[in-house]
């Protein structure tokens, strides 16, 4: 691998990679608006200039490749004074709104500018006025006068989503983002356009005047909403003023992940924030009146207990691929203490959607393969979801336990009448609530801590970003109350203790630790 000294500083990188990427394993950031690792290199924007010893001229570091014995310099006098020329053209034109724009706060323009320029504008005419606030698609708004032409977003609908909606068109001054003629940008990942934008020329719809960056705290967390479980970062709102008054979900976007997602999400998981509130169940209900939650628990104790211990075989556990690994352990070893074979978590039950071949996987939750690999899945003398479902509907089993299924009320309505205790745990409030003996109200995944095993049987951290709402509480919680409450005391584990347990024994989890999971980059800039 060639070595090269960077700012004085050596550095052994592989042989291809450019020096915005060599100068990063420094911790030193080469200043660009054109340059994405994941896109193809333009070279258009001139902001990452470098000194190369023997070279003629300034290079461009996003195109120039790492040689052996190379020398660069980037806090010269010379660079210095060339990115300064950049950031004055750059900001000729541009308006003087970073009061009422999105992005302010999170804006490379004004954090280059603060570190390179810093002086007033030299320009006597006025500037060139173009569209603002135009919106391109459902979820994404333009401002043509913020643009500084990087083409990243357009880069990306030619390269990554394969859509090519936007393009540069004009000459000179009047060179402008725009959309291809008869296009509109709707493709499954036109957020990510948002992401890419260096300055606030594109900004998200839904997010839009919702709230300033340095309000929000970031939490690096999984993506819910497929078995991909795309790395993310949460953002919640610490402001005390806000009007929930306490923090709540205010966008998602994609964390640098390049085995799984890359720098990228799709939309559908993009705006699944809005499923941590919208819905929710928040109490406990007893026959579809709202109680305390230790007299719901006693309930079910009182009604559950005696026709379990009598006949183990006459009761069921159907849980869902949306729990965590630790919430799915939980109640195994809960079903295994009350002697209770038929524990499966409804894999034939379970929301499938549209795959594309890239990142949007057709089943639709997250954990899928981990509740496989736990032993939940298929297996001789256990019924199948859709089997358990019909047994019980015929009054094979007394007591059910139901967790995270969306059952059909006419399906639900039928397995009440044949069962004698039947008890729902749900993040949403079901649609008919009522006819469950007791129902529990369960943490949303962005509520709690834990782990999930996607698609390709990465086990990935998810990370606690809120407090439950209301009465509601993860399901390796509600599985411990519940054992308490049949008899049978469950250990009073938290995830990273239930995390050790359920990898006990698996030797391709040799060594993992439930923190450094989390560890994974923000996404690059």
């Amino acid at each position: 691998m060639p070595k090269l000294s960077i700012d004085g500083r050596e550095v052994e990188v592989p042989a291809g990679t450019n020096l915005i990427e060599a100068a990063r394993l420094l911790d030193l950031e080469i200043p660009h608006f054109c340059y994405h690792p994941g896109l193809s290199v333009a070279g258009n924007c001139r902001m990452c200039l470098v000194e190369v010893e023997k070279a003629p001229k300034l290079q461009i570091a996003c195109n120039t490749a790492v040689a052996e014995g190379m020398v660069v310099r980037t806090d010269s006098d010379k660079v210095k004074k060339a990115r300064a020329g950049v950031m004055e053209f750059l900001l000729l034109n541009h308006p003087i709104d970073c009061p009422i724009c999105d992005c302010a706060g999170e804006c490379y323009l004004q954090d280059y500018y603060m570190e390179h320029d810093l002086k007033a504008s030299r320009l006597e005419e006025g500037k060139n006025k173009k569209e603002k606030a135009q919106p391109i698609g459902p979820h994404v708004m333009l401002d043509k006068e913020r643009c500084v032409l990087c083409s990243r977003c357009v880069r990306f609908t030619d390269e990554v989503s394969k859509t090519h909606e936007l393009g540069i068109f004009g000459r000179g001054s009047t060179e402008e983002i725009a959309l291809a003629p008869g296009k509109t940008l709707d493709n499954p990942y036109s957020g990510c356009v948002v992401d890419l934008c260096p300055v606030g020329a594109l900004t998200d719809r839904d997010f839009r005047f919702k709230s300033r960056p340095w309000f929000l705290k970031e939490t690096a967390t999984i993506c819910g909403g497929c078995a991909m479980g795309c790395s993310v970062v949460l953002d919640t709102n610490t402001n005390p003023y806000n009007k929930v008054g306490q923090d709540r979900a205010y966008r998602l976007f994609p964390r640098e992940n390049r085995e799984v997602n890359g720098w990228w999400m799709c939309d559908e998981g993009r705006y699944s924030h809005h499923s941590v509130d919208r819905g929710r169940s928040q109490g406990p209900r007893l026959r579809g009146k709202g109680v305390p939650a230790d007299f719901a628990l006693a309930r079910l104790a009182a009604e559950a207990a005696p026709l379990v211990k009598a006949h183990p075989g006459r009761a069921a556990f159907l849980l869902s691929p949306r729990l965590t690994n630790e919430s799915l352990f939980a109640f195994r070893r809960l079903a295994e203490s009350l002697g209770v074979a038929q524990v499966e978590f409804g894999d034939d039950l379970k929301a499938e959607g549209r795959a594309d071949g890239f990142l949007i996987q057709a089943d639709r939750n997250p954990n899928s393969r981990g509740a496989r690999e736990l032993g939940l899945g298929p297996r001789p003398g256990v019924l199948g979801g859709r089997d358990l479902l019909k047994a019980a509907q015929g009054g094979a089993f007394d007591v059910v336990f139901v967790l995270e299924h969306a059952l059909d009320p006419a399906a639900l309505k039928a397995l009440a009448a044949a069962t004698k205790v039947l008890a729902g745990f749900h993040v949403q409030e079901p649609v008919e609530a009522g006819i469950y003996t007791v129902h529990l109200p369960l943490a949303h995944a962005f509520e709690q801590d834990g782990t999930f095993t996607n698609v390709q049987g990465r086990v990935q951290r998810n990370r606690k970003a809120l407090e439950p709402l209301g009465d509601s509480l993860p399901a390796y919680a509600w599985a411990q109350r519940l054992g308490a409450a049949l008899g049978v005391p469950q250990a009073p584990d938290g995830p990273e203790a239930l995390f050790r347990a359920w990898t006990q024994g698996r030797p391709e989890l040799a060594g993992a630790v439930f923190e450094p999971l989390a560890a994974a980059a923000p996404a690059a800039a």
